[in-house]
């Protein structure tokens, strides 16, 4: 029997995860504006008609709207979705126009721009850093202490004692680094670089498959080698070393989350794994449900998430906005206002395009196109 944490409380996890988040991400962009003299008129968590706010003294008007999908900064002079300069900003008067976005320079609108992901890594970093002093880092070698009857580990003939050093080429130096490599790539096919003795042996091994499911009816498919650890090593890390605890797992995250995008990029992993914001507020509710700590480690995730996506280089996302001030800085003049405006249109087709097949999938994983098909038939 699955559980489920109810509705009331995967909204209130889901406004715990990702009303922090948003804000946090924003703030990035003011406070790097702020720090180059950019003055901002709005400050939004959410979109759409504003429900509460208020200006502050600087004339930055704080407000939340009523979809809290997102939210945004507005910098003054901020008139068209590319930020480029046009007859209104060129209208306004010079001591106005020297406080927008759009005249300062190249550099700097880029770190204003990368300002919000790279807020969203340093609240994982923190968030890692902290748990790794709390409760320790799992350090366990990458030695072999048991092998599984009939696994793939043991059809390739490794045994305990056996240390493995990579795996498809990647290097290998914890048990923990070894799961995270084999649980992504089920039914594939590997190569091994094994130290046995004083000798290196190379094995090709494919990979099992095994399907798990959780207490609230989430299937999850993992690879599987068939060995376990010898005696687990864990080591508290003191607060000097923790930020750099911190950058490795945040590192190690991301190096996940592109070998499971370009999986699914290749067909490798199926389609229906990309999840949006309802996979995301049921994954917050079942977090929350679990425990504080859970949640706490799912927001560090989701963190990490929002970073990633928002610098891939996709026009209305800051990637894109960071590709066109590299094109910029090469050609030592803007993009054309006509190809930023093409390039931001198609940018915004082809995030609603995902932004509906992700809510396809989001439903789909609920059950609600199974249910529907039981009516009908």
């Amino acid at each position: 029997m699955t559980e489920s944490p109810g509705i009331l409380m995967t909204l209130v996890a889901f406004a715990l995860v990702l009303g922090p988040l948003v804000f946090l991400h924003e703030l990035g962009h003011y406070v790097a504006g702020r720090a180059f003299g950019v003055k901002a008129d709005a400050f939004s968590i959410g979109f759409g008609r504003e429900i509460a706010g208020f200006t502050d003294r600087r004339g930055t008007r704080w407000k939340f709207g009523w979809l809290p999908l997102g939210g945004y900064v507005r910098f003054s002079g901020d008139m068209n979705p590319a930020g480029q300069p046009d007859a209104e900003w060129l209208a306004m008067p010079a001591d106005e126009r020297a406080r927008t976005f759009q005249s300062k320079p190249v550099w700097q609108r880029a770190i204003i721009v990368a300002a919000g992901p790279v807020t969203n890594f340093l609240i994982a970093i923190v968030i890692f850093a902290g748990l790794a002093t709390l409760y320790g880092v799992n350090k366990t070698p990458s030695v072999v202490g048991v092998v599984a009857p009939q696994s793939p580990a043991a059809e390739a003939g490794l045994r305990p004692g056996d240390r493995i050093t990579a795996m498809g080429g990647r290097p290998m130096t914890t048990f923990t680094d070894l799961a995270e490599y084999t649980t992504l790539r089920p039914g594939e096919t590997v190569s091994l670089w094994v130290q046995r003795g004083g000798g290196d042996l190379k094995r090709k091994v494919t990979l099992s498959t095994l399907v798990e499911r959780d207490r609230f009816g989430n299937e999850y498919r993992r690879g599987q080698l068939g060995i376990g650890p010898g005696t687990p090593v864990y080591k508290r890390v003191n607060i000097v070393q923790a930020p750099v605890e911190g950058v490795r797992m945040v590192g190690s995250t991301l190096r996940s989350m592109i070998d499971g995008l370009g999986q699914i990029i290749t067909g490798r992993r199926p389609v229906d794994e990309l999840g949006g914001p309802i996979r995301i507020a049921g994954l917050a509710g079942q977090q929350l449900a679990m425990g504080p700590v859970e949640l706490v480690f799912f927001i560090a995730l989701i963190s990490i998430n929002l970073g990633f996506i928002n610098l891939l280089p996709v026009p209305m996302l800051d990637g894109g906005h960071l590709f066109f001030y590299a094109v910029e800085a090469v050609r030592r003049r803007p993009v054309g206002p006509q190809v930023m405006e093409w390039a931001f249109r198609g940018g915004l087709a082809v995030l609603l395009a995902l932004f509906v097949f992700v809510t396809f999938n989001d439903l789909g994983a609920f059950g609600l196109w199974h249910g529907i098909a039981g009516l009908i038939g």
